[in-house]
């Protein structure tokens, strides 16, 4: 079978775009084409996962928790992100539509999650996850964005503040801090260790 990619006239074509008329799978949004969104390996998925479980544990609305699922519209190139873990507002269940997709007009998502993928600070992940996407999301004002990176042992949690994520780092038996989740006791190994026997 001989797959091609999908061309659109342009980006208000793409979200207009019926469920129907897309391919199956995560695709990002460039220069009018989609271009698959690269699997996750299982440790990834282990670790967003994991955290989806405990927030809900957590007396979190599950409705408001999506791993992996949510596509969010961001400026520069592609113009859409699927987060790890994107958690939602309440008003985001009313205004999402057959596509899940959060657009510009709409609030941004209360926090978003990236699970880091391996490599060095010269990779092609790590410069996704540590200059692009922060600058993405930021720009739609997202309030928080958590950095999780298992080669690192640590948890990078950013508030947004004058257009900029400042960061807070949490390493070992640390207890997570976050404004969303002021309840939360949960450390940096208990997120980092998910998935490991």
């Amino acid at each position: 079978m001989v797959f091609t990619k999908p061309r659109f006239v342009s980006f208000e074509d793409y979200l207009a775009a019926e469920p129907s008329e897309l391919p199956e799978g995560k695709f990002e949004y460039w220069d009018g084409e989609l271009v698959p969104v690269m699997s996750e390996s299982i440790g990834n998925i282990n670790i967003a996962t994991y955290l989806f479980a405990l927030l809900i544990q957590a007396g979190f609305s599950p409705q408001l928790l999506c791993p992996g699922q949510i596509e969010v519209v961001v400026p520069g190139k592609p113009k859409t992100r699927f987060p790890d873990l994107t958690v939602l507002e309440e008003v985001h269940l009313t205004l999402l539509g057959r596509r899940g997709t959060i657009t510009r007009e709409m609030p941004p998502p209360r926090v978003v999650v990236e699970v880091v993928s391996p490599g060095d600070e010269t990779s092609e992940n790590y410069k996704r996850d540590y200059e692009v996407k922060p600058q993405q999301y930021a720009a739609i004002g997202i309030p928080e964005y958590w950095i999780i990176d298992r080669d690192r042992e640590w948890i990078k949690i950013g508030i947004l503040n004058n257009g900029n994520y400042q960061y807070e780092t949490f390493r070992s038996e640390e207890t997570i801090v976050s404004p969303t989740f002021p309840d939360l006791s949960l450390t940096a190994s208990q997120i980092l260790n998910a998935g490991r026997s």
